[in-house]
């Protein structure tokens, strides 16, 4: 049996998760804003054993900069102390599989909050297998690029608005649903996904 402490910390919302196998033991989940850094660590230690697993899953955003660092740190500071495996997951990739969890499976378009006004847009086919990669849109772009009627997310109620027509389902990524993810969403490679480009860059360097 292996037990898997998830962590997922990318966008307002903070939450930790201890599986055995595909079993949730416990976790806690809360929405946040901010204040990650500071709730984190707690939420952890609340966890059975401390949270104290053989492997460890973390969100890579795309979201919150300062979210996903948070999460990243906490990740890989516990793998090393515990000799643990490390692994990353996409936050919209989540946020995907449990819609198709709550709707049954279908296309989907997932939209999230992002940064400056932008949305973060991808979309699902029926399999939960991403159709392109993360693009952080305009909301006007957003709505022209959406490929899906069915739209979820902390955006998905706007964009629907915007558009017109389709169906939207508000939600915001679980640690507690990790064990819907598809093994192939999971990666080595836990490097962040922020989505955009950095705010600024040094002279001479392009953003």
């Amino acid at each position: 049996m292996r037990r898997t402490l998830v962590i997922d910390s990318a966008t307002d919302t903070c939450s930790v998760a201890v599986f055995d196998d595909a079993t949730l033991i416990d976790g806690e989940w809360q929405l946040l804003g901010r204040g990650h850094a500071e709730r984190l660590v707690p939420m952890i230690a609340a966890m059975p054993e401390r949270g104290r697993a053989d492997r460890i899953a973390v969100a890579l955003g795309p979201g919150s900069f300062t979210g996903i660092r948070v999460g990243l740190a906490a990740a890989k500071a516990l793998a090393l102390a515990w000799n643990a495996e490390l692994v990353g997951y996409p936050t919209l990739a989540l946020i995907a599989s449990q819609a198709r969890a709550e709707l049954g499976p279908q296309e989907l378009s997932v939209a999230t909050t992002g940064g400056h006004g932008e949305w973060f847009m991808e979309d699902f086919d029926a399999g939960g297998r991403s159709r392109g990669p993360v693009a952080s849109l305009k909301p006007d772009k957003a709505v022209e690029r959406v490929r899906s009627k069915l739209v979820v997310g902390s955006q998905a109620e706007a964009l629907v608005a915007r558009r017109g027509s389709g169906r939207s389902l508000s939600m915001l990524p679980d640690a507690r649903r990790f064990d819907l993810l598809p093994e192939e969403s999971l990666t080595r490679d836990v490097r962040p996904l922020y989505g955009r480009g950095p705010d600024a860059s040094l002279p001479g360097q392009s953003r």
